[in-house]
């Protein structure tokens, strides 16, 4: 009888996973709790103050794009040797051109997303040049692994966009793996998407993507790509990133300027510093935007850690790193820009406790800090250098978890359930009442990779701990996987430019 009860238990769970691999769409989720902020005004004007001065007096610099320097002068922008010197009235100015919230359009209608506001957007892992699985081990990622996590992403209903380059595929020309990766996530998703940022010729051929898509009118209205621009700490934006810039900016596609700091490298030890730095560079980046296509919908990014100073390696999970993100969300209300900060960032290798512990502490913050857009929400490991597949679908165990806790209380007079509470005697349970019967399938988020079991009976379905139970889930998820629906003429039309594209960047 106890093995029959097991195996029940089992199929009960089977089918719930079942029912989660097809539950492919949960609506954006809106922040519903108190933003939680670390500094005054005061503070937060100071830093303002400091960041003006940088970009005053000490410059940002613009290197080796004869245009965006042209670009600069022509709107009254100090420029000497590559460095552009700001006045606070022309930032502030230009900032306020851009919208404080906008929509991205999806391929499926239902999906598009609105950034900014109290909308908040979860995205995959972002960049990683190796994978990591349970049987696999840590290798270099394939278009194979990029296609997986396209799909991964797709069915996850915690997953609100399918992201960018979630990894590298590795086994493909550099000069055209981006046309593969920009129609894998046409073709194996209908979520939102990020563009190409290797060079303003791969924007280009990212806008071209959008365009058959979507149209060309209807992304000038409303952005299909939202693309990551990083600067160059300390200081500098480079021709590659500038390029790219260009390209989106006048397609009016969404862009996140995000300046990449690691304390005690490429800025001082002290947060004050780092995010006077950090404030100066990414609004160098939304005012040039704003010089090349007035109103181009841009976000407020930070991607700031430090380095451990005895060894020199990147550190995720630091208090230091955490406080940062707080006060810059605050930078960016006070421009009233949308913000987009980092995710579940691991230096663990495998997602062990390590991995655990250093993911919440900096997914944590993002939640209270209310970031619009999360990048890197699910998958990362290693600072950044792999993609677990079982980190993954762990990760978005730990989303849909905070997705409920976003909702904050419901205070309904159904919430308060007096009835039920006056129908239970004094010592008795609420089991059977009609209140519980009629709530249980959602009164409470339930993880389906968490165990909740006792003792004995995890030990007799076979002592399995969180890597093991994942690996199977991924598996699942990627077996049960179906492709949404493509137009047929749209496919071929994808198809066709990207032969043609391979052909041209081969040559």
């Amino acid at each position: 009888m106890a093995r029959a009860r097991i195996r029940d238990r089992r199929k009960q769970r089977r089918t719930r996973r079942e029912q989660a691999a097809n539950q492919i769409h949960t609506a954006q989720p809106r922040f519903k709790l108190p933003i939680y902020e670390i500094l005054g005004e005061e503070g937060i004007e100071r830093i303002h103050k400091n960041s003006m001065r940088i970009l005053s007096e000490i410059g940002i610099a613009f290197l080796d794009d004869p245009e965006a320097l042209g670009i600069l002068r022509d709107h009254g922008v100090k420029v000497q040797d590559e460095v552009a010197y700001f006045d606070e009235d022309e930032v502030l100015a230009y900032v306020s051109k851009a919208p404080s919230q906008f929509i991205q359009l999806a391929r499926n209608p239902e999906r598009n997303v609105v950034i900014g506001g109290d909308y908040l957007c979860f995205a995959p892992v972002y960049g990683p040049p190796f994978v990591l699985d349970l049987e696999g081990g840590r290798r270099h990622a394939t278009l194979l692994d990029f296609q997986n996590f396209v799909k991964l992403a797709y069915l996850s209903p915690y997953i609100h966009h399918s992201g960018g380059t979630i990894v590298e595929p590795t086994d493909l020309p550099s000069s055209t793996r981006h046309l593969d990766m920009l129609y894998s996530h046409s073709k194996y998703s209908d979520k939102a998407f990020m563009g190409s940022v290797m060079s303003a010729e791969y924007a280009a051929d990212s806008v071209a993507v959008a365009e058959i898509l979507f149209g060309a009118e209807e992304i000038r209205k409303s952005p299909a790509l939202l693309s990551l621009i990083n600067i160059s700490s300390p200081r500098r934006l480079d021709d590659r990133m500038l390029g790219t810039l260009k390209v989106y900016a006048r397609a009016r596609q969404a862009l996140v300027i995000t300046p990449f700091i690691l304390s005690g490298a490429m800025s001082p030890v002290s947060m004050a510093a780092t995010l006077a730095q950090l404030n100066a560079e990414a609004l160098a980046g939304i005012v040039f935007a704003q010089m090349v296509e007035p109103g181009t919908p841009v976000v407020y990014g930070s991607f700031q850690t430090n380095i451990d100073l005895q060894s020199g390696a990147p550190v995720f999970g630091s208090p230091e790193s955490q406080i940062a993100l707080f006060v810059s969300a605050q930078l960016a209300r006070r421009y009233n820009l949308p913000f987009r900060s980092g995710g579940m960032l691991a230096s663990a290798k495998i997602p062990d406790a390590q991995a655990g512990y250093e993911s919440i502490m900096t997914m944590l913050p993002g939640i209270m800090a209310r970031v619009n857009f999360i990048l890197h929400a699910a998958g990362w490991l290693e600072g950044g250098l792999t993609a677990g597949y079982e980190k993954f679908v762990l990760d978005c165990e730990i989303l849909g978890a905070f997705l409920t806790f976003l909702k904050g209380l419901d205070l309904s007079d159904d919430a308060f359930a007096f009835d039920a509470i006056a129908s239970v005697a004094p010592g008795g349970h609420h089991l059977g009442t009609e209140h519980t019967i009629r709530n249980f399938r959602t009164a409470f988020y339930r993880s389906d990779l968490m165990d909740y079991n006792s003792a004995e009976q995890w030990q007799a379905e076979g002592s399995q701990d969180a890597y093991t139970r994942a690996n199977v889930k991924y598996k699942q998820l990627l077996r049960r996987y179906q492709p949404p629906e493509l137009d047929g003429a749209i496919d071929q039309n994808l198809l066709s430019f990207i032969d043609q594209r391979k052909a041209e960047l081969k040559t």
